[in-house]
């Protein structure tokens, strides 16, 4: 019987049991409870922000980023093309337009040079996605939100752990967003998390999020708000996991080291740390030549027990944002259409990767 690799599975642990058995216990299951306020704190703690805010996945996350700040009908917001689609939905949600850039062929991540050919009297903010966990040029994407004025949010719902020199993304931003859904590194099954520097905007998540109420009085609600609370199973759960983050971080930088080496003068090709970061390898990409090859060697992999996902479409090329494309992307059209990610959990063992290695070098006679 061949052994089945998943691309992704997540790893719990005997703390998330007994967090999870404690809200049972307690009948503490809903959006309020202790863990909802200890798994903030940790959060905030280790990612060094001041302010972080649990909500019920990464995609409202991103929402109440674009609320926070204001952003609305008229406004412009530069995202990257090659992005999983909530984060270009989130700028739909309240009828900004998406203005696309192209990304970098060594690190994956959102061109800053084109980011800022793409600036108009209309744009408010750049929206910067640290795709599958390297960070983006944020030294030099802040500097060109700072002259032009413009709002800074961080999608790192890839990059838990992701560093720039000793700083976590996540902390450059004007407001920042992670995602713990099953597949990220660390897990509330589903659930995210919206950090800030500034008390003000964190303020206005937590209003938000809470259905508008002004805490003035009971039941009084003086705006609209939303449901985007987190449960307290789920901070339960999150709190477990992050408890073993700096195991999982040291995992998936072992498993990346030993794809490198174990592919080396396979024809593939890996983003690149680049120099000064620290990526948390939240999925381990490669790029073939092309769709045809890269399905080719999917079907491979399949065959032999191993799961595989395809890189990210473009945004652009989606019916409901064709109408926004402008012009070219060609490096993300590239990457997109020749990406694969591969197995990429920490519960992975040497053994698993290496029969990933084995099976591509086989594809390849190599």
């Amino acid at each position: 019987m061949v052994k089945r690799i998943p691309v992704y599975e997540p790893v719990l642990g005997p703390e998330v049991r007994a967090n999870v058995l404690e809200c049972i216990d307690t009948n503490w299951i809903s959006s309020r409870g202790a863990f909802i306020e200890r798994f903030e704190a940790e959060f905030a703690k280790l990612t060094g922000v001041p302010h972080a805010a649990s909500v019920s996945n990464g995609t409202v996350a991103l929402h109440l980023a674009m609320l926070a700040l204001g952003i609305g009908a008229g406004d412009e917001v530069i995202v990257p093309t090659f992005t999983y689609i909530a984060s270009v939905n989130a700028i739909r949600y309240e009828g900004a337009t998406p203005v696309f850039v192209d990304s970098l062929e060594d690190s994956w991540q959102l061109d800053p040079a084109d980011v800022e050919r793409k600036i108009t009297p209309r744009t408010r903010a750049i929206m910067v996605v640290h795709l599958y966990g390297q960070p983006a040029d944020m030294p030099r994407l802040a500097e060109i939100a700072r002259r032009h004025d413009l709002r800074l949010i961080e999608d790192c719902a890839e990059a838990f752990g992701s560093l720039i020199g000793e700083r976590h993304v996540g902390t450059w931003g004007d407001v920042s967003t992670y995602s713990f859904f099953g597949n990220k590194t660390v897990t509330t099954g589903e659930g995210g998390m919206v950090v800030s520097l500034d008390p003000a905007i964190d303020a206005r998540v937590r209003k938000l999020k809470g259905q508008g109420l002004a805490g003035t009085r009971e039941y009084w609600h003086d705006e609209i708000g939303y449901n985007y609370r987190m449960t307290n199973i789920c901070a339960a759960i999150g709190l477990g996991q992050l408890s073993m983050a700096d195991q999982f971080m040291a995992r998936k930088r072992d498993i990346a080291a030993r794809y490198r080496d174990g592919l080396a003068g396979a024809p593939v090709r890996f983003f690149w740390e680049m120099p000064g970061t620290t990526s948390s390898y939240w999925m381990n990409c490669i790029a073939v030549d092309d769709a045809e090859s890269r399905d080719a060697l999917r079907h491979h992999l399949a065959a032999a027990g191993i799961e595989t996902r395809p890189a990210f479409y473009p945004a652009h090329t989606m019916p409901m944002y064709s109408a926004y494309a402008a012009g070219e992307y060609p490096v993300a059209v590239r990457l997109a259409s020749a990406g694969l990610n591969l197995p990429s959990s920490p519960a992975l063992t040497d053994e698993d990767v290496d029969i990933v290695i084995s099976a591509i070098r086989q594809h390849y006679g190599r």
